[in-house]
């Protein structure tokens, strides 16, 4: 029998291999969920309370990201500001758009 965090592991990888878009932070491709305020993210007919871009990615994917980290996006370039892990395994990169 597996432990719990075995399987919410297993859980998180099948969720952002199904539901998750293609990223790639320095050059190197992720899977990750982007949320952009200008994209007016809602839960229900909640604001979510979103002020910057941010990609949320697995733990695992996080290791090696530093602020200052360049990640691409559906064609955009961004700097990574912030490194938010939550503590339930995913993280939090909060994103500065580059000109």
């Amino acid at each position: 029998m597996q432990d719990f965090r075995a399987l919410g592991n297993e859980l998180d990888a099948s969720v952002f291999d199904t539901l998750a878009d293609q990223a790639d932070i320095a050059a190197r491709p992720v899977r990750g969920m982007f949320s952009s305020p200008w994209l007016a993210p809602q839960v229900g007919r909640l604001d979510t309370g979103l002020i910057e871009p941010q990609l949320i990615v697995r733990d695992l994917d996080a290791v090696d990201v530093a602020r200052g980290t360049t990640l691409s996006f559906d064609g955009q370039t961004f700097e990574v500001v912030g490194i938010e892990p939550d503590g339930t395994g995913v993280t939090a990169l909060i994103l500065r758009p580059m000109t």
